[in-house]
């Protein structure tokens, strides 16, 4: 699936894309309203607005954990509104999530919480065991793999979550107020691990409402209020 999808997105050169997006709930209005950007193979965006504003809504829709009341979402030239059945596992597999509150496993150790996505995936127990190790010693916890979660850092649990999310190598990665439980400077951190990864190809989309850390990082940003794309700033035009 991710060599599909990557194929896909080198020949387009556009990953994402959004074309009049609306997103309305029963009874809680519109959390999306018209929405329509794209975004290229590697890039990264920041998606930043007032709480409520629809930033998590978004990701939501391209992870397809919601699906648009109109408009067509479309990952890799595939509309996901249309998506049915195993496609929908498969897309999902083929996007890594990141959350602020981590949802680690306290049960489970480090490497046991990594190689989730691979158990999933029917990946045989060596490889998992291998690709968990580099992904951990990606996000600086090389060593840490037989710890449980509860002797980490709430930065180190993060961490674990940011190496969950990429295990499986996917070309989107999400996340979504990734840095907000954290100090200002393991948040720097966290955006340069994002940013490393775009580096290597990957699609990046952050949902923060942290302004000063927008400006540090400098990538473009898609800026949302009340569900209405308002403003898409290229990276070369952020304020620093």
């Amino acid at each position: 699936m991710r060599c599909r999808m990557l194929c896909g997105a080198h020949r387009n050169g556009i990953v994402i894309r959004f074309e009049q997006v609306s997103k309305r709930y029963p009874a809680g209005g519109a959390a999306l309203e018209g929405v329509s950007f794209a975004l290229e193979a590697a890039e990264m965006a920041f998606v930043t607005g007032h709480s409520g504003a629809g930033k998590s809504t978004l990701l939501k829709l391209i992870g397809l954990l919601e699906r648009p009341s109109s408009g067509a979402v479309m990952v890799a030239g595939r509309n996901l509104r249309q998506t049915r059945g195993q496609a929908i596992a498969r897309h999902r597999r083929a996007v890594g999530m990141v959350f602020q509150d981590h949802r680690v496993l306290l049960d489970r150790t480090v490497q046991a919480n990594v190689e989730l996505p691979l158990v999933v995936a029917g990946v045989p127990g060596p490889e998992r065991a291998r690709r968990a190790r580099a992904a951990l010693d990606k996000v600086g916890l090389g060593g840490m793999e037989q710890r449980l979660p509860s002797r980490l850092s709430t930065g180190e649990q993060q961490r674990v979550g940011i190496a969950r999310a990429i295990v499986a190598r996917p070309p989107v990665l999400l996340a979504d107020e990734p840095t907000g439980n954290l100090d200002p400077q393991l948040a720097v951190e966290i955006m340069q691990l994002f940013a490393e990864f775009q580096a290597i190809g990957t699609t990046v989309v952050v949902a923060t409402h942290d302004l000063l850390l927008i400006k540090r990082i400098r990538k473009r940003v898609l800026v949302l209020d009340h569900g209405r794309l308002v403003d898409d700033v290229p990276a070369g035009e952020v304020a620093a």
